[in-house]
Order: structure tokens, then C-alpha cells, then sequence
């Protein structure tokens, strides 16, 4: 069962090197660093900072072989959300109260499909003196300069002369139709039955494998009634992932089987609360 790898680092920057630490998101809160209190914000978003950071980012990428990170509409969205409400709070988090967690920032401002999500966050005086302070910060640097990532948001607030940063960074992955993913997983299949020298399956059409992969996803889980229904016929496999022809270990014993001369496949796609950013449910059967 594939869950999305979440990486956060938090900054806070005043002119010298910061003091930094690597949380996750449950547990943001103990690392909340407080903005002087004396200090009164007139928060506007600087989409040129935005600009400039990306840009030193990717340059940074370059020098290191990564893969530029292509900016997202959604991601900035998600991101620029996220540093009004820092500005608002004057302090650096990666949570606040009532705020919803990274995962469900990314998923409910961008329609991408996300196998990996990270972010920084920071406070500085300009964009060339966040960029050096975070680069300079290993959790920080290993956001940046991770080669998984490939999109990212990045939205910036200016408040008074200080500019509060979020960064936020994303593996996307292609998103294919139901007809293309059941193929690819049935590749799969056979490729495991060439390689064990069993004949190939004929493929069977379901629809009540494809509705019991949807029931599923409406549920959130796994094993459900209409799963089960099917499972009375056929020997059943169900999983989740956001690669789904890549088969879980577990498949090896039923596609082995030298029994076996169909395989029926059911897909269905959905965002749910234990999979925000998005995932594929399967149901293989093999009879």
C-alpha cells in the first residue's frame, strides 16, 4: 500500500544563519518559531520574489544534475495560502490550528497527481538571503535539490521589509484513463507469467470487478462487501497504489499458478481521507 512520502523543514532567518530543525507535519506545532511582537505586517503577495526563488532553486538543481521543477498553478495556490497565514500569525509553521495538514493543502488546490510532497518554509529579509539560508540548511538544501521532485509552488508574503517564504514540492506522476491503467497492469500480469514460462491469461471483462474496485474507493478501504461478493467466484487480489501496475509482492503466488487461464482486472481512481493526494483501486481476479 503506497502512502505519499511527506519531507517539511522549517527556517527561520533574520539576517544570519538560522537555526532549523526537520519535523513532520503532526507534529508541527513544537516547532512554531514566534515573529518579534512589536512587529506589525502589511502583507502583500511579491510574485516576482516567487519568480526569483524558483528560478535560484532550479539554477541550484542544475549545478547538481536534478530536474528543473516545473511550476503549478495549484501548488502556488496551496503555498501562497500558507504563507498569508503565517503572515497573518507572525510565526513560522508548518500547521497551524484548524489548518489542514500538507497533504490535504496540495490536494484540494491542485488536480496533479502526487506521489511525494515536501516543503520549507522561512522567514528573510529578501529572496537572495532565503535562498542562501536554506540552501545552507541540510533539510532545507535536501528539499531544494531532491530529484524525485518535479513541480512545486512557491508563494511569498511582504510584510514590512521581511518576507515570510513556502516552498512547496511535488513528484508527479502521469495521470492515464481506467482502459490504460488496467492495461498496463495486465502487462504486468503477463510479464510474470513469461518470466515463470506459463502461458499467458485471456483477459476477461467484469463490471462487477470494476464496481467492487469503486466500492472500495467509496468506502476508504479495502475488503469490502462487494469485494467479497466477488471473491466467492474468483481468487482475488485488491490493493492500492499510485503505481498500479507495478503488482504487490503477494501477486506472485495466484499469477504463478499454472491453473489459472483467465485474469480479470477493475480500476477506480479517487482521493480519499486516507489517500488525499490520490490513488488507484485495484481488484485483480485470476480463475
Amino acid at each position: 500500500m503506497l502512502r505519499a512520502l511527506i519531507t517539511v523543514a522549517l527556517a527561520l532567518a533574520t539576517g544570519a544563519l538560522p537555526a532549523q530543525v526537520k519535523v513532520k507535519p503532526a507534529s508541527s506545532k513544537g516547532s512554531d518559531r514566534a515573529v518579534a511582537a512589536d512587529y506589525t505586517p502589511s502583507p502583500s503577495f511579491d510574485p516576482e520574489a516567487e519568480q526569483q526563488l524558483l528560478e535560484m532553486a532550479n539554477q541550484a538543481r542544475a549545478r547538481t544534475g536534478a530536474p528543473a521543477l516545473q511550476p503549478d498553478p495549484g501548488l502556488t495556490q496551496a503555498a501562497r495560502a500558507h504563507a498569508d497565514v503565517m503572515a497573518q500569525q507572525q510565526q513560522l509553521s508548518h500547521q497551524f490550528a484548524g489548518e489542514p495538514s500538507l497533504t490535504l493543502r496540495l490536494a484540494s488546490a491542485s488536480a496533479l497527481h502526487l506521489d511525494r510532497a515536501g516543503e520549507n518554509v522561512a522567514l528573510d529579509l529578501s529572496p537572495e538571503q532565503a535562498h542562501e539560508h536554506l540552501m545552507l540548511s541540510p533539510p532545507h538544501r535536501e528539499n531544494l535539490l531532491d530529484a524525485s521532485y518535479n513541480v512545486a509552488g512557491f508563494g511569498v508574503i511582504r510584510s514590512g521589509a521581511r518576507l515570510f517564504v513556502v516552498q512547496d514540492f511535488g513528484h508527479s506522476v502521469p495521470a492515464y484513463s481506467t482502459e490504460q491503467i488496467e492495461a498496463a497492469i495486465l502487462n504486468s500480469v503477463g510479464r510474470s507469467r513469461s518470466a515463470a514460462h506459463l502461458p499467458a491469461l485471456e483477459r476477461k471483462a467484469d463490471s462487477a470487478l470494476r464496481d467492487a474496485a469503486c466500492s472500495m474507493a467509496q468506502e476508504d478501504r479495502l475488503g469490502t462487501r462487494a469485494m467479497h461478493e466477488v471473491a466467492q467466484r474468483y481468487s482475488v487480489l485488491s490493493y492500492t497504489n499510485l503505481h498500479p501496475d507495478v503488482l504487490p509482492a503477494n501477486a506472485a503466488r495466484l499469477i504463478g499458478d499454472h491453473r489459472v487461464r483467465n485474469v480479470a482486472v477493475g480500476v477506480c481512481y479517487a482521493r480519499t481521507e486516507t489517500y488525499p493526494m490520490g490513488v488507484y483501486w485495484v481488484g485483480l481476479a485470476f480463475y
